[in-house]
């Protein structure tokens, strides 16, 4: 293998941790400073975005959803 090759391969190694402890330290920010705040304010204001509260607990929360019959032309578009 040749000088060149192990360089690339051992930065790539280097590199690829890096990105990974980066890839973390986004994600905990994303968290930590979007997600976490917005969700304690919906507490506090106690919204209901997901509409849980009108769900009955012993029954499913599915909805069947309004579908056309499956034809030809509807499978068409879909590619």
């Amino acid at each position: 293998m040749s000088t060149w090759k192990r360089l690339k391969m051992g930065w790539m190694v280097i590199v690829g941790r890096f990105g990974h402890i980066q890839t973390m330290v986004m994600l905990v920010f994303f968290y930590v400073l979007l997600v976490g705040p917005a969700a304690s304010l919906a507490r506090i204001g106690r919204r209901d975005y997901l509409d849980k509260a009108q769900l009955d607990p012993a029954r499913s929360g599915w909805q069947e959803a309004d579908s056309a019959p499956p034809d030809l032309e509807r499978a068409k578009l879909q590619t």
